[in-house]
């Protein structure tokens, strides 16, 4: 329903997708949103983000229109007041699909970032093999790519496995490298290792680092899953 996309200028971006409708929520729109549904007031929540209320309206008109759904709910307080805004369900579902998208964003904000090609697609397998330097890597299949097209690849630091051996696992990207540094960051060791001269980071704990005994130089292995590498089209 939610994906999130990039863009230099406007920055995060969430695709809302609805049917056949889809829009793409800036992060100021997020920002709205998330505002009335804590404040219960359009008047707050704009005057929070920093735009006036009109561009608020405007904002929420457009999302709604865009979708086909309602997602906002403003009610009208009798003599006695007891009126406010809240979001509807179709509203508060956008919210916390774009909630879910930041917090696995946040987990994962430290990727190894590789630009690549497609080498290769096997639809009875369901996988796609990428070229990464002299080697190819084993991915999830994407049917929007063809052979050839280049691509963005991402691996988070904390799905790389440091092994002295290669085992037997479902572990299907299993590559040999040196150790080239080790940092202590926040109680993790950060380990950087030269794969054929490319460079893939590993987050590990101080028991694993001490554990495999691992030091400056030492030739180990890394290994990553199919399903932890996430591609972008370039």
């Amino acid at each position: 329903m939610v994906t999130i996309m990039t863009d230099v200028k406007a920055g995060i971006e969430y695709k809302i997708n609805m049917g056949q409708e889809s829009f793409l929520l800036n992060n100021k729109q997020y920002k709205l949103l998330e505002n009335i549904l804590n404040m219960g007031s359009i008047t707050d929540a704009a005057e929070s983000v920093g735009i006036s209320y009109r561009t608020a309206l405007n904002y929420i008109e457009r999302i709604e229109s865009t979708l086909g759904v309602k997602v906002v709910s403003t009610t009208k307080g009798g003599k006695g007041g007891g009126g406010g805004t809240s979001l509807t369900d179709e509203g508060f579902l956008i919210l916390k699909e774009c909630k879910k998208i930041n917090a696995i964003m946040e987990l994962h904000k430290d990727v190894n970032e590789f630009e690549t090609t497609v080498a290769d697609i096997d639809y009875d397998k369901g996988i796609m093999k990428i070229k990464v330097g002299t080697f190819l890597i084993n991915t999830p299949l994407n049917s929007n790519y063809t052979v050839g097209e280049k691509i963005l690849a991402l691996v988070s630091y904390d799905n790389i496995f440091i092994m002295l051996e290669p085992f037997l696992s479902s572990i299907r990207n299993i590559l040999k490298g040196k150790i080239v540094e080790m940092k202590l960051e926040n109680d993790i060791i950060r380990v950087k290792i030269d794969v054929e001269g490319l460079m893939f980071y590993s987050d590990i704990t101080l028991f694993a680092e001490k554990e495999l005994n691992l030091t400056i130089g030492k030739e180990v292995y890394i290994g990553f899953k199919a399903m932890s590498v996430a591609t972008l089209k370039l």
